[in-house]
């Protein structure tokens, strides 16, 4: 059986161990990086640099609400405003393992310059067990290369440690709220390390950004109030998608063109296999009804996803 504090104490060891210089971090927000950043900060203290990165693809308001939670934990955080350079490195591209390898690349080069100006010899990340066996290796077969292990560049000037690289996303909450935690981080549903350009299925320019950026806003928001309410349970991840097409809808009397959203929902423990959420239609309804609303010159259609993981993956790239 799995014994968070006696992960910690092995942990702790073995960084101090290992990490005898200034060590960088790349932080999101997320359980598992910030899991990463406190149990590494609990090592090596002030040794420690938390690079929080704006690739422009993070969710309504996500950086400065992140860096805030991060500061409140007692780290030491920078934020890095890196939106243009990733924009266009992903102009023109569509295809999603090359989105992942350029998102993977990009993290790395913004954490290397980073590195270098804090004279850190050591790059801290918060991967975990489902990044690298669905990322391919030896017999396993690739499900999509996650940016933080099939994304990662061949030359990388420092070395990469990874304190949760055997765990499942359950036991890092585990160890999360051992750690002391607040339990809205230590629960808080998964975001992808590439952000919404994997919500975004083609091009993400910064257009579609603006929209599934929105339309999982208001996703979040809806199916949380619905859980205040108890009018239903919490899945443990919901989201917006955003297709490559666009609907003919109507808009009172006159025509409209608009995209396609979809409404993703699932349960599951560790990210491995998953079921969709059977949301309430009432639910489903206040949704659609608020993203066409809000989104009106731009959504004409929403629909939500039934597939389970597998045949389907959790996110769509």
């Amino acid at each position: 059986m799995f014994n968070s504090q006696n992960f910690i104490d092995n942990a702790v060891k073995e960084i101090r161990e290992q990490v005898d210089g200034i060590a960088v971090v790349g932080v999101s927000g997320g359980v598992d990086s910030t899991t990463a950043a406190v149990l590494v900060n609990k090592a090596i203290g002030d040794r420690l640099r938390c690079v929080l990165v704006d690739t422009g693809y993070m969710r309504k308001n996500e950086i400065e609400n992140n860096a805030q939670m991060l500061r409140k934990l007692g780290l030491n955080v920078i934020v890095v405003d890196a939106k243009a350079r990733f924009w266009e490195k992903l102009k023109g591209v569509v295809e999603p393992e090359k989105k992942r390898k350029i998102i993977g690349e990009q993290f790395i080069r913004v954490f290397e310059e980073i590195a270098r100006k804090e004279n850190a010899k050591y790059f801290i990340q918060g991967t975990i067990a489902p990044d690298w066996i669905e990322s391919g290796g030896g017999l396993r077969d690739r499900i999509k290369s996650h940016h933080n292990v099939a994304g990662l560049p061949e030359k990388i000037e420092f070395k990469i440690i990874e304190p949760l690289r055997d765990l499942y996303k359950d036991e890092v909450r585990l160890v999360g709220k051992a750690l002391g935690l607040p339990e809205e981080v230590y629960e808080r549903q998964p975001f992808p390390g590439p952000g919404l350009a994997v919500r975004i299925l083609g091009e993400a320019d910064p257009e579609k950004v603006r929209i599934v950026r929105e339309a999982c806003a208001i996703v979040e928001e809806e199916i949380d109030n619905a859980v205040k309410k108890g009018e239903m349970s919490k899945p443990w991840q919901y989201f917006a998608v955003l297709l490559p097409c666009k609907a003919v809808g109507v808009h009172g009397d006159v025509r409209a063109y608009g995209h396609v959203v979809v409404v993703r929902a699932v349960e599951s423990m560790d990210g491995m296999s998953a079921a969709y959420s059977k949301v309430p239609h009432s639910v489903l309804e206040r949704i659609s009804v608020r993203i066409t609303n809000t989104l009106k010159d731009d959504v004409s259609r929403v629909v939500f996803d039934i597939t389970n993981k597998p045949p389907g993956t959790i996110e769509y790239e």
